[in-house]
């Protein structure tokens, strides 16, 4: 079985954000249980020369915008057991971000039909196109729509997996016509058209699929609410018979500390003790008293209102009242970076904020830190919660999506559980799961919890298994 993932990030390539950690997982994961699965991405510039020197170019091609044609290069590597397909464009993809243009619609309109045209070239024939959030969402439904006349192109199926709806790919009518060649037959509501007399590539992506996934089975059913939908909801809940909600995984690989090469001391479930020389070394790099009696609170995420920032700033005083020490590791919206910048001055003993991202820094505040702070407003699936608890660093989030699909409530009467979760989007309600966790800090009862944690197995096989039965199942429909 063949399938071809179309990404618009993948690390370890190029990344901003759970996408490509995704993307970058799960292909590994699906080839251990018998597929072909193969990836193609934007050969952006600011991929490390590490990986291009070790890509081989294959052949260039044109790719048909409108009404001209732009050139595409096309390069191939192997990396660990998945091989990779980078359409080089300089154009669209040489630029110091990867998102975030005037002409994203212009460049993603490239690389979707790209994707498509690359096909007949590379001596590899899908059987499921698997495309990922609103950057390739046009993919599937040029597929349906263009392709389709090419006996190539009849057999293939189309699947769209939604990380974030937030995000959608909105852009003027213009594009459709003068990028994409469709008519105005295709500017209709149960097509392309969106609100404001705009096009939706997301929207596209989903009434083109075979399939739908989203990120964890909560979310799914969040989507169709007005709040969560993003005026999405109502075509969600429309198509709810071809969706389906798969919690990510964590690559083990990556993401295990008792392999990970950037803490200090590698541990697991048998040998939590030596979590403790983490502790200490996660201290001594950021200039915090040596204590091991004193909890460390973390948190590892994009500083903006959709991951709890407003609930933390309203109520973070009053967390600090109790004797703990608190990192945070992001960046983001200005209004959350200098306040945790202020609050790093104004608290010099317990409050450290490392406005920026460092992978290797960010495994190490996994491994030393002892509660994860996550009060997510939403979050499709989330990944941190599931890399805390591997590191036996408890996670403390608000049910909503795959929060509240992976984190089971601790229960100190019948002692189940795997973190502290609160419910509604309350500063106060946070704070009072917070202090009641901080309560059974050096406790049995903590080191119970830890252990159950640590025991969770968040690996991508199971997750890869249901996506192969549906795999299967559009293959065969």
């Amino acid at each position: 079985m063949n399938i071809l993932f179309a990404v618009s990030e993948c690390a370890p390539f190029v990344k901003s954000g759970g996408l490509a950690d995704v993307t970058g997982a799960l292909p590994k994961e699906l080839n251990k249980q018998g597929f072909d699965t193969r990836v193609v991405l934007p050969l952006y510039g600011q991929i490390a020369e590490e990986f291009k020197s070790k890509m081989w170019f294959k052949q260039a091609i044109s790719v048909k915008i409108g009404w001209r044609e732009a050139h595409c290069g096309i390069f191939d590597m192997i990396y660990e057991g998945v091989h990779y397909y980078f359409i080089d464009n300089e154009h669209y993809f040489n630029r110091g971000g990867l998102y975030g243009y005037d002409d994203d619609g212009e460049r993603f309109s490239f690389f979707s039909r790209a994707v498509l045209d690359i096909i007949p070239h590379i001596d590899f024939v899908p059987n499921v196109i698997h495309s990922h959030d609103w950057h390739t969402g046009m993919v599937g439904y040029l597929l349906k729509e263009q392709f389709n006349v090419n006996p190539l192109y009849q057999n293939m199926k189309s699947m769209f997996t939604i990380h974030n709806i937030q995000f959608q790919g909105v852009f003027p009518r213009s594009v459709m016509h003068d990028l994409l060649m469709f008519d105005d037959d295709h500017f209709r509501p149960d097509r392309l058209e969106f609100f404001g007399g705009t096009i939706n590539f997301m929207k596209a992506g989903l009434i083109a699929a075979d399939k739908i996934t989203t990120v964890s089975e909560t979310y799914k059913y969040e989507m169709q609410n007005q709040f969560f939908g993003y005026q999405l909801d109502g075509l969600l809940a429309g198509l709810e018979y071809k969706t389906a909600g798969i919690v990510n995984g964590i690559d083990a690989s990556v993401y295990h500390p008792l392999v990970d090469e950037h803490i200090a001391e590698n541990f697991d479930a048998k040998t939590v003790a030596k979590k403790a020389v983490n502790k200490k070394a996660l201290q001594a790099e950021f200039g915090l008293p040596e204590r091991s009696d004193v909890p460390i609170v973390a948190m590892i995420t994009r500083l903006s209102e959709q991951k709890g920032l407003s609930l933390v700033k309203h109520v973070f005083h009053e967390m600090l009242e109790r004797d703990v020490q608190f990192i945070l590791l992001g960046s983001g919206e200005e209004e959350f970076e200098s306040f945790f910048s202020h609050m790093e001055h104004s608290y010099p003993e317990q409050v450290r904020a490392y406005i920026g991202f460092n992978e290797a820094v960010a495994h190490r505040i996994y491994a030393g830190a002892d509660l994860f702070l996550m009060p997510s407003l939403f979050e499709p699936c989330g990944l941190s919660q599931l890399i805390s608890m591997a590191y036996g660093t408890l996670p403390l989030v608000r049910e909503t999506g795959g929060l509240k699909d992976t984190v089971r409530p601790f229960n100190e009467f019948d002692h189940t559980g795997t973190g502290f979760t609160f419910t509604n989007y309350n500063a106060h309600e946070m704070l009072g799961v917070y202090q009641w966790a901080l309560d059974f800090y050096g406790t049995d009862a903590w080191s119970r919890l830890v252990e159950r944690a640590m025991n969770c197995d968040f690996s991508w096989e199971q997750s890869a298994k249901i996506y192969k039965i549906i795999y299967e199942e559009i293959i065969n429909y």
